[in-house]
């Protein structure tokens, strides 16, 4: 549906921290190498960039946006949370059940040190 999402930083360092132990938990990993930038995704499917916004300006979140990461099993959401806590991220949604989606609806919320509001969601009745 997407090609990409980018999202902004006023610390690449301080995001590389963040995002390359949060996306190991679902399984993401980086497709190639872009100075200056972060990229999340695979080579000809959807990525997400995560740079300096290319105008010098603060990097902003958007009210009301936010990422929804696929994640394998209802693990892969716990370990995300866990994961994005212990490297700088805040909690916006403990791990659990959103039956008011759908009855298998299992989500984490947390925001990036940034502030960019992610999810990772696993839609699968069960672990196997």
């Amino acid at each position: 549906m997407f090609s990409h999402v980018t999202l902004g930083t006023q610390n690449l360092d301080r995001a590389r921290r963040f995002y390359e132990p949060v996306m190991d938990t679902l399984g993401i990993s980086s497709p190639f190498e872009l100075p200056g930038t972060l990229v999340f995704g695979s080579l000809v499917g959807a990525k997400i960039f995560i740079v300096s916004p290319f105008d010098g300006q603060p990097a902003s979140v958007g009210n009301g946006s936010h990422i929804a990461l696929s994640a394998l099993n209802r693990a892969a959401v716990d370990a995300f949370h866990s994961a994005a806590l212990a490297h700088g991220g805040t909690d916006e949604g403990a791990p659990g059940l959103r039956p008011h989606y759908h009855p298998n609806y299992y989500a984490a919320y947390v925001r990036d040190p940034d502030g960019n509001k992610l999810q990772a969601v696993c839609h699968r009745p069960i672990d196997d």
